[in-house]
């Protein structure tokens, strides 16, 4: 089981990402709205996950500074993280590995194979 904590701030695409992943009976999904309700799902205690999928472009905080604050926490600075993005380029898919994802997924993403790309990103 791969468990993912995926943050989002548009609710239709985080609903969209969630049921795509979850219909790959070897993910157990959680998600957020914004940075602050990821780290209060961290930080709850009792459910850590194997796998960080997170939206770059989020009002507030983004999801780069999202992975600084998580890498900030011992106990997850060695979970793999992908990003999600509109701006795939090549300049901001180097830029954002450079930080430590070790994936970049495209949006706007294709639901039927957005599990597959998230399982093989963790080399699943």
């Amino acid at each position: 089981m791969l468990k993912i904590l995926y943050v989002d701030d548009e609710p239709d695409i985080r609903e969209v990402a969630t049921m795509s992943l979850e219909m790959d009976s070897d993910l157990e999904v959680r998600a957020a709205g914004s940075a602050e309700e990821a780290l209060e799902v961290l930080d709850a205690g009792g459910w850590t996950p194997d796998l960080f999928l997170l939206d770059v472009m989020m009002p507030g905080v983004d999801g780069p500074t999202l992975l600084g604050w998580i890498r900030q926490r011992p106990q997850f600075d060695a979970v793999p993280a992908v990003f999600i993005t509109a701006r795939a380029q090549r300049q901001e898919s180097e830029r954002l590995m450079s930080l430590g994802a070790i994936a970049v997924i495209a949006k706007p993403f294709d639901p039927m194979t957005l599990a597959a790309e998230v399982k093989a990103a963790a080399g699943r």
